[in-house]
């Protein structure tokens, strides 16, 4: 009973993530010309690029291929996750950041599947020094890796001093 709460919640926070992400990227697409920069605050523009590659624009140039194996890799990695979720010893915490990742890699994966490239729009900077531009779904992605590393390092020290 407990798994199936927490799947739901992990698969809710996939879904939130998703839909969270789709709608930033169609109002973007709809509001912000192709390759513009609106400065929105002074470490923050709002920008509309494409991204063919992963993160850091890995494969960016690569010559189209990096597509599709980025497509497959999202959709093995989003069975995987599923598949995590629904597992008996999989944590809440765990399932929370599965769910993030999940919901980050489905979004990221229809664009790919949809535009043929990522739809990255979030550009911070300091000064002339940018992070390189990303989205909802790459926050999503963020979040839940650093919520299992957290986790990994400080979760099961603490469950395992509860029940020892």
């Amino acid at each position: 009973m407990a798994a199936d709460r927490g799947a739901r919640l992990g698969f809710g926070l996939a879904a939130s993530v998703l839909a969270a992400d789709v709608a930033t990227k169609a109002a973007i697409v709809a509001w912000v010309e192709y390759g513009a920069r609106h400065e929105w605050l002074p470490i923050l523009n709002i920008v509309h690029v494409l991204n063919r590659g992963a993160a850091f624009s890995f494969l960016h140039d690569a010559g189209g291929w990096q597509r599709f194996f980025f497509i497959a890799i999202a959709l093995a990695a989003s069975v995987f996750l599923a598949i995590l979720m629904r597992r008996p010893g999989s944590s809440q915490p765990e399932r929370m950041a599965f769910g993030l990742i999940l919901g980050g890699a489905l979004a990221n994966m229809f664009d790919r599947i949809g535009r043929g490239a990522v739809v990255d729009w979030i550009d911070f900077h300091w000064g002339a020094h940018h992070w390189p531009a990303f989205n909802v779904a790459d926050i999503g992605i963020t979040v839940g890796a650093a919520l299992i590393v957290f986790h990994e390092l400080f979760g099961r020290r603490r469950v395992s001093e509860v029940n020892g």
